[in-house]
């Protein structure tokens, strides 16, 4: 018997969904979890993710590390640096410990956390290979979970879903019509992520481009550019070798 595969579009939906004996798979495409598997992928020896920019300083400060961290797509007031990927090369990460705040996906981490999650992982396209072939390994049941926005779906975090499941679905039960969905939506828009988003006046294609981060959205829609696999164990994201 197969697996289910469910696919949880909203942070406001995720108690409908028994993450109990699922892998719950943390999705913000722009840009959290990109971020992650950029800092882990370079070579960061950890990401703690908090839900608070008071938790981010507090932690920083007790462990002497990288305080990072956005709201509304901007640095957060009284952290270091920010939510992009190319702020993390390898010169800079290597053997640090990144302590991360952002709007919607450490906030649905920790939900997920606390609602009893199996494992959780972090996927975005950038690591989407790992994300699949770790998948396919476990053999048990999968909850996409996507970030969103402040609650309200989003195109990028559903279209990584419906890439995910592009992939697994002949190894999988499609449990939930949010998963038949995802995927149509992601054949739709496959050919060029970024033009879709663009076409589609996505709202966060907007609130990003209106900082001039242009880059950062083609980055965090291009696969497999840090194949790491951030795992969540005792409080931080690991890099599951």
């Amino acid at each position: 018997m197969k697996p289910s595969l469910y696919t949880c579009l909203s942070p406001a939906l995720l108690h409908l969904y028994d993450v109990s004996n699922s892998v719950v798979v943390i999705i913000d495409v722009l840009r959290a979890t990109s971020t992650i598997a950029t800092a882990l992928n370079n070579g960061a020896s950890a990401v703690i993710p908090v839900d608070s920019v008071v938790e981010c300083i507090r932690i920083g400060k007790e462990l002497n590390s990288i305080t990072a961290g956005e709201r509304d797509g901007q640095v957060a007031e009284g952290l270091q640096y920010g939510n992009s990927p190319f702020e993390y090369p390898q010169s800079f990460i290597g053997g640090q410990t990144l302590v991360l705040t952002t709007t919607n996906g450490t906030k649905l981490l920790h939900m997920a956390h606390k609602n009893g999650a199996k494992q959780i992982i972090t996927g975005s396209f950038p690591n989407i290979s790992r994300v699949c072939d770790y998948l396919l390994a476990q053999n048990t049941n999968v909850v996409l979970a996507c970030a969103a926005w402040k609650d309200k779906v989003n195109i990028e975090d559903t279209l990584f879903a419906g890439a995910v499941i592009s992939r697994l679905k002949s190894h999988f039960e499609l449990a939930c019509d949010a998963s038949q969905m995802a995927e149509s939506l992601y054949h739709t828009a496959q050919n060029d992520l970024y033009e879709f988003m663009k076409e589609r006046n996505a709202t966060h294609y907007h609130r990003l481009t209106k900082y001039h981060l242009e880059k950062d959205i083609r980055y965090c829609l291009t696969n497999d550019g840090a194949p790491s696999l951030p795992f969540y164990s005792e409080g931080r994201l690991i890099n599951l070798s």
